[in-house]
Order: structure tokens, then sequence, then C-alpha cells
């Protein structure tokens, strides 16, 4: 075995990759977790343990959390880079996020509040600085920094899914507060798993850079920085031209997309019909149970691999990490025990959450092979796809409500449509969010690269901002007019920037000077 191959030993990757995968895993775990029952927590009555805020009022709330949270990694990357280095600034956000989840577990106004900043403070903290890490590792080998990405955001996903499916079980079983709980739990645990295996990670992050790097600060989708050229003032300026159209369409993009925790959120909870009997409850639970326990076997077969290798590099992150599995396996099997023990079956409003992250799983290969078949569309195409798909998924939302009577605050539609909009939604996604920044980094000199993906984050601020905004509106929308109307806006403009990028291509396509 040459040494090139003891380096990358576990799936054709460094150890450390993997150590980074848990711990971004158990921060993604809580982050969409708490964020699948934050705004059914603040809305739901106080029989069922929330809070009865107005719709709008929780709908603001969500706005400043999910725009804040894309603005304050700019930040943390360079309190990494001019003072703690990434290892301590993710351990230092992590622990800080961990103290937002358990405050609020708390569940009081004070503690909401509290907890929402040291959530925002931490993630700011923690996500440029772990994704700069996987950069670091691979600095030496950048023909495999591809592929340790994409293994990495299977951990986003895996994270997201798994956060999901527990928090929002435990939150509609026993209580709310065991489901931001629960987030703050394995926030901890991810926390002390991360920091027990720093060894492993060689030097990398271990002291301040001293120089600002505002690419590493944001841009964890890219994996290379392209090599400086030297290109003609008018091209170039060509180029801003087609970076600024598309990061203004993309501000429509996540204003749409972004429903799905907050106006989505509701019409799971208050206008689907979740309670099934019959074949029905029996297809559910055959269902739950693959989607519970499929996804988490095949990770629990890359720890045994990463156990196998580092057990004795880094014990005690692997007890912590072992810990943590077995957690998780006994809360999956108290919850299939639940759910098999009725003979109806009751679905989680926040369980829809969930089909993204398995959608893009299985959809995710086919994507890649397309962009990269001789079929290949431009960029204005792709974003014009994505942008009709987007609005199909609402466009089924809208079909599916039809029947709702004006100004209703319950109903009973049928929970096929927020699955069909789950899967359009997804497959715009991927013709939207991973290319985007892709262009971004092909356009763009090497130098301008940070402030570009700077710029380019600020975007998705204020497309969640205005997602949650928007959605803040449903009451008043549905009262005067219907469910049907307001899913409507959000199939209309979608669908109509599409069309704008079907007009535009030849335009942008000319505007990139040759960038495919």
């Amino acid at each position: 075995m040459n040494s090139s191959t003891k380096e990358f030993s576990l799936l054709n990757h460094k150890p450390a990759l993997f150590v980074l995968f848990f711990t971004e895993m158990w921060e993604r775990f809580s982050y969409y977790g708490m964020r699948a029952i934050f705004v059914l927590f603040l809305t739901d009555s106080f029989a069922d343990g929330g809070w009865e805020w107005t719709r709008e009022r929780a709908l603001g709330m969500l706005a400043i959390y999910t725009s804040s949270v894309y603005i304050t990694p700019l930040i943390g990357g360079i309190i990494a880079d001019k003072l703690l280095g990434y290892q301590k600034a993710v351990a230092l956000g992590a622990f800080v996020m961990t103290l937002g989840h358990a405050s609020m577990a708390l569940e009081t106004e004070l503690t909401l509040y509290l907890g929402i900043a040291f959530l925002i403070i931490g993630n700011g903290l923690f996500k440029p600085n772990v994704t700069s890490m996987v950069s670091g590792l691979y600095d030496k080998y950048p023909e495999r920094k591809d592929g340790a990405f994409t293994i990495f955001y299977m951990g986003v996903n895996s994270g997201g899914f798994l956060g999901v499916l527990l928090c929002g079980f435990l939150a509609n079983n026993l209580s709310y507060s065991w489901g931001f709980g629960l987030a703050g739990i394995f926030m901890f645990l991810g926390t002390l798993q991360f920091w027990f295996g720093r060894s492993i990670f060689e030097n990398v992050g271990t002291s301040p850079s001293k120089k600002i790097d505002l690419s590493d600060a944001v841009a964890a989708d890219i994996s290379e920085v392209k090599e400086e050229k030297d290109i003609p003032k008018n091209i170039q300026r060509d180029r801003y031209i087609v970076v600024g159209l598309l990061a203004f369409f993309t501000v429509f993009f996540w204003w749409a997309f972004e429903q799905a925790s907050g106006s989505m959120n509701i019409f799971a909870r208050d206008y689907t019909q979740r309670a099934l009997s019959g074949n029905s409850a029996i297809i559910f639970k055959v269902i739950d149970v693959l989607i519970s326990t499929i996804p988490l076997l095949i990770i629990s077969w890359v720890l045994i691999k990463l156990f196998k290798q580092t057990i004795f590099k880094i014990k005690l992150s692997n007890i912590v990490l072992g810990i943590s599995f077995l957690s998780i396996w006994g809360f999956v099997i108290w919850k299939l025990s639940v759910i098999f023990s009725s003979k109806s079956a009751e679905i989680e409003a926040s369980w829809f959450l969930i089909l993204n992250s398995l959608f893009i799983i299985f959809l995710a290969p086919i994507f890649s092979k397309w962009w990269e078949s001789k079929y290949n569309p431009t960029a204005a195409l792709k974003f014009g796809v994505g942008m009709i798909l987007l609005g199909i998924g609402f466009g089924a939302l809208a079909y599916g409500s039809a029947a709702i009577p004006q100004g209703a605050k319950t109903a009973s539609v049928s929970l096929i449509w927020l699955v069909l909009a789950y899967l359009f939604h997804t497959m715009g996604e991927l013709c939207i969010s991973p290319v985007g920044l892709s262009y971004v980094s092909k356009l763009v000199p090497a130098k301008k690269i940070g402030m570009m993906f700077g710029i380019w984050y600020l975007v998705n601020a204020v497309g969640n901002y205005l997602a949650a905004k928007t959605g803040s509106y449903i009451d008043p929308i549905v009262e005067q007019y219907s469910m049907s109307y307001f899913f409507l806006i959000f199939t209309i403009i979608p669908i109509a920037v599409g069309f704008i990028f079907f007009i535009l291509n030849p335009i942008i396509k000319k505007l990139m000077h040759g960038i495919k």
C-alpha cells in the first residue's frame, strides 16, 4: 500500500473528511430540526403546547432568523482568519448554537429571543469555517476536492433529513420543548465529537491565517478557485452583468422556495388531510419505515468504516459519535413502535419537509449526469427551467387547494399536492442552487470571488427575508381571496421569470463570452 492509498483510505478519501461530515451532519440536524417546528410552535394553540402567535408575527420572526444566518458567515470567516483559526471558530460556533437550542427549549419569550440570537451568531462562526477545513484538507489535492465536497454535502442532507424526522416527531408526540431540546443535545454531541477529534485534521485551521479570504468565508459549495487570467475589461464587464442578472432573479427563486418552512408548513398542519386509516395508513407506515431506516443504515455503515480506521487515533471522538448514533437508532425504533402500535396513522406537519432532502439524494445524480452530457443547457436555460419547475410545484398546491372556502382556517386537502410540490421544488432547486455559485466562480476574476460570493449570499438573505414576510400575508389573502389565490402568486411569478430567462438566453450567452 503506497502513501497515497494510506492517506485516502476511507472510501477513497481522508478519514478526517468523515469526521467533518458527521460534525456538519449534527449541525444540520439541529438547524433543520428546529426550523421544521419553529413556526408550528409559535402559531399552535396553547392546548397543543404552542404560543398562539398570529401567523404574521411568527413568519416575521422566521424572516429575521433565516435571513440573518446568510449574513453572519461573512463576519465569521473574517473572525476565524484574523483571530481564532478554523478549528476554534467551528467549536465555539457549535457550542454557541447548543446554547441557542437549550434557550429555546425553556419556552419563555426572553429565552426564545436569546436562543435565536445565539443560533445566528453560532451559525456565523460554524458554517464558513467547517467548509474551509474541508477545503484545507485537500489543498494539495485539488483534483479530489469535487468528490470531497460531494461527500461532505451528503452530511448536509443526512442531517437535515434526520433532524426534521425526529425533532418533528418529538414535538408532535411529547412537546415542542423536547423537539428544541433534541436539536440542542445533538448539536452538543457534535461539538464534543469535533473537539475530541481535532488531532486528525493535521494542521488545518489550528491558527488564524492573518489574512481575510472571503471566498473561504462564504464559498462552501465551490471546491476550486480558478487561475487569474488577463481578461479584457469589456468582456469582464459583460460577465459582471450576467452575475448581476443571475443574482437579481435568484431572489425570486428563494422568495418562493423558502415558503417551505413558513406558509407551506402551515398549509401542511391546518389544510392537509394527515390522518390516515385502512390501506392508506398501512402504505404510509411501510414508506415511513423505509425512509426512517435505509438512509440511517447507509450512514451507520460509513460510521463503522470510520471506527475501524480511527478508533485508536481519536478514541473519545468515536465514543461520542457512537453514543450519538445509538441514541438516534433508539429514537427511530421508538418512533416506529409508536406508529405501528396504532391502527391509524397521523403524519406530523413537519414530516413533509424531509421530502426535499430525500428527493435531492435520488435526483442529484440524474441532474449531475445531465449537466455533464452533450445536452447540458446554458446558464439561462438552467435557471429558466428551474424557475418554471418551482412555479409548477406551487401550481399543484393552487389546484389542490381550489376547493378550500374563502377565509377558511382549516381544511383537509389530499397530501399528494404537497408531495408533488416538494418534488417539483427540488428539481427546480437542482437547476439553480448548485449551479449558481459555480457560474459566479467562472464569471469573475479570482481576486473578486470572495466579494461576489458575499453578494450572492446576501441575495439569499434577501430572498429568505422576503419569503417569510410575504408568507406572513397568508391570512389576509385567504380571507379576501382564497388559499388557491395565495399559491397562484408563487406560481405565476416564478414561471414568468422562467420565460424571461428563455428570452434573455441568447443575450446572456453572448455576454458570458464562451463560459459554459
